[in-house]
């Protein structure tokens, strides 16, 4: 909705994208309802014996619905800029979408699952590969195995300017340190470059 600046010249907030991506199941649509200020338009649908064989619920086999498109929230920071935030899909049948939905974001979360870290590859390959600026956060799930973020770093094989933290998607404190992070991560390659 339009503001009005102090010199009365009507102005709409600057948009920011940002993107929430990962594996299947690593808790995207979780990150983006914990910090939205709105209700988070969601594509989550129930999975069915369609995906058997094809969806790999190894690690996450309590896991009843899936993202088929996108994720969407809302945070406003001030009168002048908005966060835009988009969860990808997680499964690899849905990776053909993250083209368009990384179109102009100025980076992206890629959150991983330490019980499954082979599956956040694809999604750190995919921005690595774009120059598009990520951080990585570790979703920790209770009961999953617990590792530094040294181990994570190295595990990922994240070279060293990429910030990488540990969190929990389902706080919203958490989930906005993540995006702090990226941003400060984000503005200060921009600058480098």
């Amino acid at each position: 909705m339009p503001s009005s600046s102090s010199n009365g010249v009507d102005f709409l907030p600057t948009p920011v994208k940002i993107i929430i991506a990962g594996g299947f199941g690593t808790g995207k649509t979780t990150m983006v309802g914990s910090v939205s200020d709105i209700p988070p338009l969601t594509t989550e649908e129930v999975l069915t014996e369609a995906g058997a064989g094809i969806d790999d619920l190894t690690g996450v086999d309590r896991k009843r619905t899936t993202t088929v498109a996108l994720d969407f929230g809302r945070i406003t920071i001030s009168h002048r800029h908005v966060l835009y935030l988009f969860g990808t899909p997680g499964q690899e049948r849905f990776w053909f979408m993250w083209n368009d939905l990384a179109r102009g974001a100025i980076g992206t979360v890629v959150l991983v699952d330490t019980r499954r870290l082979e599956t956040s590859f694809a999604a750190i390959d995919f921005f690595e590969r774009r120059g598009i600026p990520f951080i990585v956060t570790a979703n920790c799930f209770d009961g999953a195995p617990r590792y530094t973020v040294e181990e994570i770093r190295a595990a990922l094989s994240i070279p060293d300017g990429v910030p990488v933290m540990l969190g929990d998607a389902r706080n919203r404190d958490s989930s906005k340190l993540a995006l702090v992070r990226l941003v400060k991560h984000a503005m200060a390659t921009v600058s480098r470059a």
